[in-house]
Parts: structure tokens; C-alpha cells; sequence
């Protein structure tokens, strides 16, 4: 169970930095395990969703700038330093930088069984340009 979260943590942090040039650093804390990312002006992430059987989902805390988090079908979300997001396991979003302001965050991945990231079509530009 171990190797296949590293395997996730890995290929999660591979993602973001190659397609989103984020610097991201990995950090592990009993059963959780999460990466903090450091996002540019302009930068998000594609649309994505964490599955698990049981369990799972993603916390986001914002540590600095300003940032956004959005699911599927709803209004994008505001973040500034100290805001949490509860993320539950199958929920399609989002999260990075304001479109004028860096933005650093935790993604803390809960504790689950059977999980597995998948990567979505990009926020596209028109979205994105709408956020304030």
C-alpha cells in the first residue's frame, strides 16, 4: 500500500510540474500525504478527479497568495491564506494561481483504498478569464 501511494504522490507531483510548471515538494504525515505546490501567476491544473473505493478525496489549504478551487457544474471558490477545502473521493475540479496573484497550497490526499488520479481536459482560457 505504501509503494502505490508514493507511486500516486509521484506521478501526481510529475504531472503538475511538467504541465503546469509548478514547483512542487511532497510532504508525508502519518497516514496522510499531500505536496505543496507553489503555482505562478496564470497557472492551474487541469480538470481532475481522485477516485478511491472507500475513503479518499483531497484537502486543500492555502499557505499564500490567492488562489481558486472549482468543481464541476459550480462557481469557482476564492482562496487566500489559512482557507480549507474538503475535496470528497469522485468530485471533478480544479484548483490554482488567480488569474494576477501566485498562489501556494497544501493537497492533502485522505487516507482511502484503491486510488487513482485522473488527469482531464484543461480549464480552458474563456473560464479561467472570468475569475476576478
Amino acid at each position: 500500500m505504501r509503494t502505490k501511494q508514493r507511486n500516486n504522490l509521484a506521478e501526481t507531483a510529475r504531472h503538475e510540474r511538467v504541465a503546469q510548471n509548478t514547483d512542487v515538494y511532497a510532504v508525508k504525515a502519518r497516514n496522510y500525504k499531500g505536496l505543496r505546490r507553489g503555482s505562478p501567476v496564470f497557472c492551474r491544473n487541469n480538470w481532475h478527479i481522485h477516485h478511491a473505493k472507500s475513503g479518499g478525496g483531497q484537502i486543500l489549504v492555502c499557505v499564500a497568495g490567492r488562489g481558486y478551487y472549482q468543481e464541476e457544474g459550480k462557481d469557482a471558490v476564492e482562496m487566500k491564506p489559512g482557507d480549507c477545502i474538503n475535496i470528497p473521493a469522485e468530485v471533478k475540479h480544479w484548483h490554482g494561481a488567480a488569474p494576477d496573484e501566485w498562489f501556494s497550497h497544501l493537497a492533502i490526499e485522505v487516507p482511502d483504498e484503491n486510488s487513482s488520479n485522473e488527469w482531464l481536459e484543461p480549464v480552458s482560457d474563456e473560464e479561467y478569464r472570468k475569475l476576478k
